[in-house]
């Protein structure tokens, strides 16, 4: 009999599942988990978080993609503070759901510091080492190593908070110069971000409802350094459907290059339009 089969199997990983589970509604984004010793992923496009956070060489190189795609697409170049919005939004928009998928589907929530994740954005590719994660009491996941046992929801909550500003702090700094944009501006970006992204992850797994009712518990509106709450509220199609939609705290800036096209939940987007838009998305 080899040594193997008289050990124990390792044990699963607490977000996992969460993670396959994200993949499979949404391919366009997918998460591998680097063990204990194994370094993060480099060249071929990788670049680590705690780089972005740096604010260097490897901020430029990310960035020069997005000014490339930007006059590619829109035939304009944009403005240096737009690219970098473009850029922030196009990292934070999968690092948050590192931690808001599996805080929503197994109600674990892992602690990513920027040090432990990569992202390979053509690919759409990222790469996290969790070493600790949080979850209530009557999680079977309590017992593996690195379980931090919280009282409740709300506590739960609070580490969801603290788990996505602990990642998305020192990005925030490292990209808030080149967007010209500081403090209570930058976080209002990274509200958006959380808000959004599993928003549109619920809608594909047909939780959408849920998934509006937990971030309103999430973001209040007074759970600094995060800006203003979920913000969700309905409109009425012309043929009686319900439309959810929500006001950004932050502005993409998407309307320098389309001032005609604004996002639906832009706070420039009035709800004629935005009834317009959603009317013809859904058809």
């Amino acid at each position: 009999m080899s040594l193997s089969a008289l050990l124990p199997p390792a044990p699963a990983s607490p977000v996992a599942a969460s993670y396959a589970r994200l993949s499979e509604v949404f391919p366009g984004l997918r998460v591998r988990e680097l063990a204990e010793d194994e370094p993060a992923p480099r060249g071929d496009g990788w670049v680590r978080a705690d780089e972005l956070a740096a604010g260097g060489p490897a901020l430029d190189a990310f960035l020069a993609w997005d000014e490339a795609q930007t006059l590619r697409d829109y035939g304009v170049p944009a403005r240096p503070d737009v690219v970098a919005s473009f850029g922030l939004h196009r990292y934070a928009w999968p690092a948050c759901l590192l931690v808001t998928v599996p805080w929503f589907l197994d109600r674990r929530v892992p602690r990513v510091p920027a040090a432990d994740v990569a992202f390979q954005r053509t690919l759409g590719r990222m790469a996290v080492r969790v070493r600790e994660f949080a979850c209530l009491p009557d999680d079977p996941a309590a017992a593996l190593p690195g379980a931090r046992v919280v009282a409740d929801e709300e506590a739960l909550r609070a580490e969801v908070r603290a788990a996505v500003a602990e990642h998305i702090g020192p990005v925030l700094e490292g990209f808030g110069p080149r967007m010209r944009r500081r403090g209570r501006a930058l976080w209002g970006m990274a509200t958006d971000e959380v808000v959004e992204g599993i928003w549109y992850i619920a809608g594909l797994l047909g939780e959408e409802p849920r998934a509006m009712a937990e971030l309103e518990l999430l973001l209040p509106g007074t759970a600094k350094p995060y800006v203003g709450p979920a913000g969700f509220r309905e409109l009425t199609a012309p043929d009686g459907r319900t439309l959810p939609t929500r006001d950004r705290a932050s502005c993409c800036l998407f309307y320098t290059l389309r001032p005609e096209d604004t996002c639906v939940t832009c706070p420039r987007t009035c709800d004629a339009d935005r009834v317009r838009k959603l009317t013809a998305a859904a058809n």
